[in-house]
């Protein structure tokens, strides 16, 4: 599940999104082959602080997504809501 992420799903819904939880923070990088949906990939820290935002990833880029240190949890989410709902650095995560 975790390597395969969002590839072939052709709709998500704005209110969704796939969280990666890594068991340990670690040099991560993502990827959108195989991807149909332009998405926002959100790079948190282990207390879950939000250090990187990748706006708008083209669907279907084989180009490598780095995380600019170690990351424990990612989000993917539809192109554009990171803007629409004002996320920004340094947000935390807040996982029940």
């Amino acid at each position: 599940e975790r390597q395969k992420g969002l590839m072939y799903e052709k709709d998500l819904p704005s209110d969704a999104g796939m969280l990666f939880d890594f068991p340990e923070e670690k040099r991560v990088s993502m990827w959108m082959k195989n991807t149909f949906i332009p998405l926002d990939i959100l790079f948190f820290d282990k207390k879950g602080v939000l250090f990187q935002i990748h706006y708008k990833a083209e669907p279907f880029s084989e180009n490598t997504i780095r995380a600019k240190r170690p990351t424990r949890y990612v989000l993917e989410i539809n192109a554009g809501v990171t803007e629409k709902l004002g996320i920004e650095i340094g947000n935390k995560l807040k996982i029940d």
